[in-house]
């Protein structure tokens, strides 16, 4: 063999190397959706939207939930990589707890597109709704249509999270800065949940006389509220949560509840589908964030 052809030889052989060693996602028609819960409500809804806009592409959407548990999750994000898919949409249990699985995936050449919740680390696209913006509108709300001197209390989502720190800063921002006659009478963190809003709810009934108004950092919480203070007849007070999910839009209608600040599922679908695409055809996707806009609803909205 002279020297020409094993020179030849070696860098072909050279060269495949370089192709397997890299993740080899762009050619892949998987995705794992990696969810920190199950597919239900808001993020059932950005899910559908995500396989309808892929399937006609050909494109297997894989769902995995690790029920809230980061450590889960992680070794879910391990096995994932292992798959060298497309991409990887994860929506993180925990800030900081998911990093060096999406480092992983980074070096693995896999993208990871995260979305709904936030990620304090590693290369990712992020696509999310505006949370300051949504507390902007439930304050601006509250501002417009609460009475002279009202008091109000505010059931937060988790306060390690970005995304209920910046809804409260939009309600602090449009509301209680620009109405001093309000008084935030408490504030607690509720963690999402319907059972805890209305514990609180009825706690804060038995403490305080006079409530005008309720602020939910979701739609589950207000609804807990809610319940608590129909079961109590105690009527005529605001309540506004965020989501604008299916119950809470009917009770809006019902005169029960007062507004929400809606997420849109499908336009948050249409920019993960955006982006899976990209990752398809590049092996990347860009660093940054993509931001949704919220939009109010009222019963006038509704009409």
């Amino acid at each position: 063999m002279n020297a020409k052809k094993s020179m030849l030889i070696a860098s072909l052989f050279a060269a495949s190397l370089f192709v397997t060693g890299c993740g080899g996602s762009a050619s892949s028609n998987k995705v794992f959706y990696a969810s920190h819960t199950e597919a239900t409500a808001f993020v059932g809804s950005v899910l559908k939207g995500v396989e309808s806009r892929e399937s006609s592409k050909g494109v297997e959407i894989e769902f995995i939930n690790s029920n809230r548990d980061a450590n889960l999750q992680v070794d879910q994000l391990l096995g994932a990589i292992d798959n060298k898919p497309a991409a990887i949409v994860l929506i993180p249990v925990d800030a900081d707890a998911l990093i060096p699985a999406v480092e992983k995936a980074n070096d693995a050449g896999i993208p990871v597109i995260a979305t709904n919740r936030d990620l304090n680390g590693g290369k990712f696209a992020m696509v999310k709704s505006d949370d300051k913006q949504a507390g902007m509108l439930q304050g601006e709300f509250m501002a417009k249509n609460l009475p002279p001197n009202a008091n109000v209390v505010y059931l937060m989502g988790e306060s390690t999270q970005g995304s209920a720190r910046e809804r409260f800063e939009g309600f602090k921002e449009a509301c209680l800065d620009k109405r001093k006659d309000v008084t935030l009478l408490a504030k607690v963190d509720a963690n999402w949940s319907e059972a805890e809003a209305l514990k609180y709810m009825t706690l804060w009934m038995s403490m305080f006389p006079k409530i005008d108004g309720v602020i939910g950092g979701n739609d589950t919480m207000a609804l807990g509220a809610m319940k608590a203070l129909l079961a109590a007849g105690r009527t005529g007070v605001l309540i506004s949560g965020v989501d604008a999910k299916g119950e809470a839009v009917e009770a809006i209608k019902a005169g029960k509840m007062s507004h929400s600040a809606k997420q849109n599922a499908d336009k948050l679908s249409e920019e993960i589908a955006k982006l899976i695409e990209t990752a398809r055809s590049t092996g990347e996707v860009p660093a940054g964030e993509v931001r949704v806009p919220f939009t109010p609803v009222t019963a006038e909205t509704l009409k």
